[in-house]
């Protein structure tokens, strides 16, 4: 029971992060709002550290590494693909991907997910066609640049699952702490890269204002990433108690907080086939739960 709850409270958290961080990368850049994320998110752990048992090891360490890698590409991706829109299609398209590849993994270490997991692949499958199946003109039309956007950074969201379980059980947030420094040097090392470079572009021309836009980006980022982490804490907790399969496909349910505050917020519609396919998608999770 506690898995589930953790499962579905990374869900709710997810959802709002992704939208917080998709707003930044629109306002900032999909880079920008990923380091920032990182480094906000970094302060709430070193907050948190102290209070939460772990035992250093090389190993800790070393998955916290790799998992900042990968996060590091995984939210850049998704915040870029968030940026370009419409969230409430491409989120889905992330959050079915992101629960596939830890059930592969479960399924080829043993695990068994019952008649109702082994339906519920294929059904998430077409469940990718339909979010981005548009007959209408006026309805909202991902772009395919970024379907395969979203397909990547939800493949990359389900790697970290699998990286985060394969972690020491007595490593507490380690794994976390070193995911997000990781994330930072990286994000923030390649945004002064590229900014280096445009500088060096646009030699003698003056420099572009900031104006309070560009700052609400980086406040949005730093929600999105204090948010982002204390889904990464759910998670570790979840995967460390529970299944990987299970705490991974209830997580998946995140577009749920995602187009709740896309449809409010910025007012997005979506085509009844599309409907469908975020139906078939959340349905095909469930069904991964029931299967496990």
């Amino acid at each position: 029971m506690f898995t589930v709850f953790l499962g579905l409270s990374s869900a709710l958290t997810f959802g709002a992060a992704d939208f917080f961080g998709g707003i930044a990368a629109k306002r900032i850049s999909p880079i920008l709002a990923t380091a920032v994320g990182a480094v906000a998110g970094l302060a709430a752990l070193v907050l948190i550290f102290p209070f939460v048992p772990a035992v250093w090891s090389t190993e800790a360490v070393l998955y916290g590494a790799i998992a900042g890698v990968n996060s590091a590409f995984a939210i850049g991706l998704l915040y870029a693909c968030l940026a370009i829109g419409p969230m409430s299609i491409l989120s889905p398209v992330t959050a079915v991907m992101s629960a596939i590849v830890p059930v592969t993994v479960g399924l080829l270490r043993g695990e068994s997910l019952g008649a109702f997991g082994l339906v519920a692949i294929p059904i998430a499958l077409i469940a990718v066609v339909l979010v981005g199946f548009v007959p209408e003109k006026d309805a909202v039309r991902p772009s395919a640049k970024a379907l395969i956007m979203a397909v990547g950074a939800g493949a990359s969201i389900g790697l970290f699952f699998v990286i985060l379980d394969a972690a020491p059980d007595d490593s507490g947030i380690i794994p976390v702490v070193g995911n997000r420094v990781v994330n930072a040097l990286l994000m923030f090392g390649l945004f002064f890269a590229l900014a280096a470079l445009a500088k060096r572009k646009r030699a003698g021309a003056p420099a572009p204002a900031r104006s309070s836009l560009w700052r609400r980006g980086l406040y949005f980022a730093m929600i999105g990433g204090t948010l982002d982490v204390m889904a990464n804490m759910a998670i570790i907790t979840g995967v460390r108690i529970g299944d990987l399969s299970v705490i991974a496909v209830l997580t998946a349910l995140y577009p749920a907080g995602t187009v709740l505050l896309a449809a409010i917020v910025l007012r997005e519609r979506i085509a009844p086939v599309q409907y469908v396919g975020i139906a078939l998608g959340i349905a095909a999770s469930v069904l991964l739960v029931v299967g496990g």
